[in-house]
């Protein structure tokens, strides 16, 4: 299945020679949910992307921001579309807007002056566990404020990609619910991090509920687990279970390349992926690597590998 035309419906480029991201140039690193990152603190280009994905038939990629300098995040905007122009990928772009900040009209706007946007990435507050969640916390999807600049998303016709643990996800649907004529995308199906019985039951609750909003679709990618293997035993499971409460028509396969290099090959991602799917049919594996990213980022690209 190696021909199998796919669209990488979430990775990242970054430069930090030119460009400043605090979380990979600062010192000291920041918590991050799969442990030691140092292994990713350098520039990440086409070039590399192209080397990881040379056995695959990439046919476009959708850039999603890189926690860039908040106080500039238009200028990845423009980098990001000066690369594209130069190097042919990404394909098309989530930007940087933070939602809560009363300079967002401005940056929206300023962000659907490029052509590759589809979206908008800004990652609510969250609670370090289930029990913790409090609603109305500053910064929430419960916070008015930032939910205020969620609504302005419709009028420049953006959706927006939801990166938020699970426990979030009655916040969610509310959001979704409350606005039908915005598409969200849940990143990292959801941050499974827990494989328990009781954490995984958790998981899969929070996600048929959010699911049951039609305006919610999932990017299954970001399933890596500190400690251990990228394996299909270890992953089939939540797959399988983000198909089931979704469906096929609105999942799409992502690499997070090259953060989950972090835990896995692209090949072993990809690979795992095919496997998992192997009994589905040829247009439903179609629509999971292929078609449903381009549907729900608008997206015009050939059949052509990159």
């Amino acid at each position: 299945m190696k021909s199998l035309p796919i669209i990488d419906a979430h990775q990242h480029f970054w430069d930090l020679e030119r460009n400043y991201l605090p979380w990979l140039c600062d010192e000291p690193m920041i918590p991050f949910r799969y442990g030691d990152y140092s292994a990713i603190r350098h520039n990440y280009l086409p070039e590399d992307y192209r080397r990881d994905t040379a056995d695959y038939r990439v046919v476009g990629s959708v850039f999603i921001e890189t926690e860039w300098n908040p106080e500039t995040p238009v200028q990845e905007t423009h980098w990001v579309h000066e690369l594209a122009e130069r190097e042919g990928l990404p394909s098309v772009m989530v930007a940087q807007a933070r939602l809560d900040q009363p300079d967002v009209e401005d940056i929206l706007a300023a962000h659907c002056g490029y052509s590759r946007v589809r979206g908008i990435r800004h990652k609510p507050r969250a609670a370090p566990s289930p029990n913790e969640v409090e609603t109305g916390a500053p910064g929430s999807m419960s916070d008015p404020t930032w939910r205020r600049g969620f609504a302005r998303l419709a009028a420049h016709g953006l959706s927006f990609d939801l990166q938020s643990p699970w426990w979030h996800f009655h916040e969610a649907a509310d959001l979704a619910a409350s606005h039908p004529d915005i598409q969200i995308i849940i990143n990292h199906t959801g941050l499974p991090a827990d494989r328990s019985e009781a954490g995984l039951r958790g998981w899969r609750e929070a996600m048929s509920a959010v699911a049951r909003q039609p305006n919610v679709a999932v990017k299954i990618s970001g399933i890596g687990v500190p400690g251990s293997p990228w394996t299909v035993e270890l992953n089939r499971r939540v797959v399988l279970e983000t198909i089931d409460c979704f469906g096929v028509e609105r999942c799409m396969f992502a690499s997070n390349f090259p953060v989950d290099s972090l835990v896995a090959s692209f090949s072993t991602l990809f690979e795992g992926f095919m496997t998992i799917t192997e009994s589905f049919s040829e247009s439903e594996r179609l629509k999971l690597f292929h078609d449903n990213a381009v549907r729900f980022y608008r997206m015009n690209v050939s059949l052509e590998s990159t």
